[in-house]
């Protein structure tokens, strides 16, 4: 008889991977405890990122809402959805929390649920599960009679805000300084602007009228692709780390990949020629959930399940990415461990939620994340059934509340840079 295999609990694993504590005791606070404090974050991986001055808050959610049970709230949701029928639609990110998860008529990672906001202009509104930059790229991509609706107006992404539109133009502005601001005897640009699709619309826009273009995780190389067909260098923001690891996957050596500060003087480089030598010019903003990884945890992982395939989110740092077996975007970590044999073990470097979702969705797979410290986006973190509720319930009575829109020039310019990367893709 073949023995049927069981795959470890999470308590299991984290006893096997040594950790000794959880990321914060927030955690353990309801999401709407933050709106009335100081202006943050909140608890989970971001906690320590610096928060923009004019980041948008979160009002007070009703007693209703945040009195009521989780089965009560599940009810009202299912219930609401039910009223709103095709009117609605709800997109839900894959780090998202499994009990918003489940209301959610697509999931996937931002650049899915990009596409999914286009193919229900039949829909009047649109809720977006996810953080502030991916309801903006909603908006740009939906129909002018659609409204977009973001649950809670805190969750926005402290990697987005590390770049934003004032010092992306100051940095432009000096770096034309540096090399210049015409295109050459063979017609290339001297920079192309590329901004992740984790930015403002604002850094969309900028892209636009740039001859820039937006990218994602999954189409980054195809994308670096096009610039370098048209420019002699790359602008590449807000995230470094997405970046540097596929433009060293291209061949570009790290001697030409410059770190560009936006709090330090011209950059921060010791010599402003290596800006004029670069091909590729990195922003310096990250992933604080993909910061956690470590050489350190993936080497704990394979001495406690010999074996184990180690996969990560190019989000990680470079010594990660070399460290793993396999590195990609959600969707490439999904399609991992949905292939990957019975009574396998991987180990993944991403959010906690998605992780556990796969470790459910395949019980003969030992699936866990490299960082059995739990420590989730803060601000997915901030989507809560109470808030989705409220959303919806507003919306059966006709009050479109925490809309996100993009003002018609923003849009338009943004647009152009999507369309370029959709095509790219």
């Amino acid at each position: 008889m073949t023995a049927t295999f069981t795959a470890p609990s999470v308590d299991e694993i984290i006893a096997r991977l040594g950790a000794q504590s959880t990321c914060d005791a927030g955690l353990t606070l309801d999401p709407w405890h933050f709106d009335t404090t100081r202006p943050s974050y909140g608890p989970g991986a971001s906690m320590l990122d610096r928060l923009p001055a004019n980041a948008p808050r979160q009002q007070v959610l009703p007693d209703e809402y945040r009195n009521a049970s989780e089965d009560e709230l599940q009810q009202r949701i299912v219930d609401a959805k039910r009223r709103l029928g095709s009117k609605l639609l709800i997109l839900g990110h894959f780090y998202q929390r499994d009990e918003i998860i489940r209301h959610a008529d697509f999931v996937g990672d931002s650049f899915q649920l990009a596409k999914n906001a286009t193919e229900r202009p039949d829909a009047d509104h649109i809720v977006f599960c996810g953080v502030h930059f991916m309801a903006e790229t909603a908006d740009i991509l939906s129909t002018p009679e659609q409204s977009v609706t973001l649950p809670n107006l805190s969750a926005g992404c402290s990697m987005a805000d590390m770049a934003n539109i004032d010092q992306v133009e100051e940095a432009w502005d000096q770096l034309g300084e540096i090399c210049g601001r015409d295109k050459d005897a063979d017609g290339m640009q001297p920079i192309i602007p590329v901004t992740y699709m984790n930015s403002s619309a604002a850094l969309k826009a900028f892209c636009g009228r740039h001859g820039g273009i937006v990218c994602t995780s999954s189409n980054a190389h195809a994308v670096l692709e096009w610039a370098f067909a048209r420019g002699r260098r790359v602008l590449f923001f807000p995230d470094q780390h997405l970046g540097r690891n596929t433009a060293r996957a291209m061949g570009i050596p790290l001697s030409q990949m410059p770190l560009w500060d936006p709090f330090k003087a011209m950059g921060g480089a010791a010599d402003p020629s290596d800006y004029a030598n670069a091909r590729m010019i990195l922003w310096k903003g990250f992933c604080s959930v993909h910061q956690r990884f470590t050489v350190e945890q993936i080497e704990r992982a394979r001495k406690a399940y010999p074996g184990v395939k180690v996969i990560v989110h190019p989000e990680c740092s470079m010594q990660v990415v070399d460290a793993a077996d396999g590195v990609g975007s959600t969707a490439y970590i999904v399609k991992e461990i949905a292939n990957a044999p019975a009574g396998s073990a991987v180990a993944v470097g991403t959010e906690i939620n998605l992780v556990n979702r796969l470790a459910a969705q395949y019980p003969d797979k030992t699936v866990f994340c490299l960082d059995p410290v739990v420590c989730p986006c803060s601000t997915m973190y901030r989507i809560h059934p109470a808030y989705l509720a409220w959303a919806l319930e507003n919306l059966e009575a006709g009050n479109v509340v925490n809309r996100i829109t993009v003002d018609e020039d923003t849009a338009r310019e943004a647009k152009v840079a999507l369309e370029r990367m959709l095509r790219v893709h």
